[in-house]
């Protein structure tokens, strides 16, 4: 999905922050010509990933990038019509952060969260294994949830993933 939001030009590139020993997830955000960030303190938590994707779009594009799309590697089922929901959303000033409500778990944000470039700097202060939920706390204007159809469902075990994949697309 993120390789045709790029190749409609919704993206223009990607990055996967990666734990340090592993190999196998290395080879494929190779495989998929994704620029490879690499977390060498993932015992940090979460937030230090986080950190680490923005810092890295922050030296890569120190102008060009004006918002992020976070992506958990956990939700594999992103849909391209959620992406372009998220940016059109952004585009039209909705507000400087922007995350889906799956029409299947209402009562759940969901993922990918759009960040617009002022908040990144509020990155820098998160700590621990909250990710952006500690962003809600900092900044002052609401999170705009948009309403979407369908669900975007974690993959936390090897039962999960089976129980996705007799999903149809």
């Amino acid at each position: 999905m993120v390789q045709d939001a790029q190749a409609r030009g919704i993206l223009a590139q990607a990055e996967v922050v990666i734990a340090e020993p592993d190999e196998q997830a290395w080879r494929l955000v190779e495989a998929f010509g994704f620029r490879l960030v690499v977390n060498q303190a993932s015992h940090l938590g979460l937030s230090h990933s986080l950190r680490l994707g923005i810092e890295s779009l922050e030296e890569r594009s120190p102008t060009d990038a004006a918002a992020a799309l976070i992506f958990l590697a956990d939700q594999p089922r992103v849909q391209l019509a959620v992406v372009e929901a998220l940016v059109e959303a952004w585009k039209t000033g909705s507000g400087p952060m922007i995350r889906p409500r799956y029409q299947a778990y209402r009562e759940i944000p969901g993922h990918p969260v759009l960040l617009d470039r002022s908040i990144w700097p509020v990155i820098q202060h998160l700590s621990g294994d909250r990710g952006l939920a500690g962003v809600l706390e900092i900044i002052s204007q609401p999170v705009v949830m948009l309403d979407v159809p369908g669900d975007n469902p974690d993959v936390d075990t090897p039962a999960d993933l089976q129980a996705l994949e007799e999903l149809p697309r």
